[in-house]
């Protein structure tokens, strides 16, 4: 049996404590450089994983998606409406404070909740935005993964010189004259958010098909002068980026991003990538830890906003503010240019960790089938 990829896992664990820390409200600086790539990464290593299997099986891949993104999805959100009302009763949720732009979260009536639950089972949409805001990714991933697929199986040997990466290209130029015209004419797509960020998940979907093609056949020596021209370009295109303040996958973009976020996006994979990569050449405790995270990523995206209250408390008492700032999403905004960005991105990447842990030695102590070697 073929090893994990585990230069990956740790890929996808850096992506995910960016993530936290984009969230966290870290100061602008590091905000733009995280932007410009953090949720491409995820959908480039989707597509990293893209087989000639998954086209012959549509039926497999089509299914594992469901169960890894549509079913979480599900659950969890259900599960914060169900709690929404409560997180009202107890005062971490409130109708005084809220984002940055002023929109506060009220509590939910029964036709609330019900109208919510329907939109959740059958758009992938109606989530708390304020306990739950980051959630658009699951479908966002669902959807451009299965077109993906689909669009590979009509077009892939449609030509003699079509086929394998030559497809994913091709779908990838697609998607973004799609998302030229979307832009340019407003055009409006029958998906929660308007389908700006299922197109950006084809492309960099279809990147990450591209990428694997690159490393199976080329590879990237370290001691080659083209992989350190590539890493010295993706650092550019990230400074640049960053200093320029482009945009990530927003839900407003501009007809620029259509030239800047696929070249920060696949710069910022490919050196997260190659530091990976760097990583996993020794056993260490920083691999051990990243490869944990990547491989939990799923429960620290879920209860990282819910784990910031932690700080917030915390926050509240140290500055002497009021109580209810504890609702304001995603992090309390005023002195937000402290270090209190850094106690939130560790409780929202470290609470999930620890209470998943806790559950699982619960699970495993009172929940486990006793073996049959036990006693009598």
């Amino acid at each position: 049996m073929q090893g994990r990829n585990t230069s990956i896992a740790i890929a996808k664990g850096i992506a995910i404590i960016l993530m936290v820390i984009g969230h966290a409200e870290c100061p602008g600086g590091l905000m733009s450089f995280i932007y410009l790539f953090h949720m491409p990464l995820f959908f480039i290593t989707a597509g990293y994983f893209f087989s000639r299997k998954n086209v012959e099986q549509p039926w497999d891949f089509c299914c594992k998606r469901f169960k890894g993104l549509y079913v979480p999805f599900v659950k969890w959100s259900l599960f914060f409406l169900l709690i929404h009302n409560v997180m009202f009763e107890i005062g971490i949720l409130n109708e005084t404070y809220g984002n940055w732009e002023g929109g506060v979260t009220h509590p939910y009536s029964l036709k609330t909740m019900l109208q919510r639950a329907v939109h959740i089972v059958f758009a992938m949409g109606g989530y708390d935005e304020f306990l739950a805001g980051a959630f658009w990714f699951f479908r966002a991933l669902l959807l451009s993964s299965i077109l993906f697929l689909v669009f590979f199986r009509l077009i892939d040997g449609s030509a003699q010189w079509l086929h394998g990466w030559r497809t994913a290209a091709t779908i990838g130029v697609a998607a973004l004259c799609f998302a030229v015209l979307k832009i340019t004419f407003d055009l409006k797509v029958s998906v929660v958010q308007g389908g700006i960020r299922e197109t950006w998940g084809i492309l960099f979907f279809g990147l990450g098909v591209i990428y694997r093609h690159i490393e199976e056949n080329i590879g990237f020596n370290y001691r080659s002068s083209g992989y350190w021209a590539a890493m010295a370009v993706s650092v550019a295109l990230l400074a640049i980026g960053t200093m320029e303040h482009w945009a990530g996958m927003n839900l407003a973009p501009k007809l620029a991003d259509v030239a800047t976020l696929p070249l920060t996006g696949l710069a910022g994979f490919f050196a997260v990538h190659q530091l990976s990569r760097l990583i996993d050449c020794r056993e260490w405790w920083l691999k051990r830890v990243l490869v944990h995270c990547g491989e939990m990523t799923l429960y620290i995206y879920v209860f990282h906003i819910i784990s910031y209250k932690a700080v917030s408390v915390l926050k509240i008492w140290y500055y002497g503010l009021d109580c209810r700032q504890i609702g304001c999403h995603m992090v309390i905004h005023e002195h937000h240019d402290d270090f209190f960005w850094i106690l939130y991105s560790i409780a929202g990447v470290g609470l999930p960790l620890l209470w998943m842990w806790g559950y699982r030695s619960v699970k495993k102590r009172f929940f486990s089938a006793p073996s049959a070697t036990s006693g009598h």
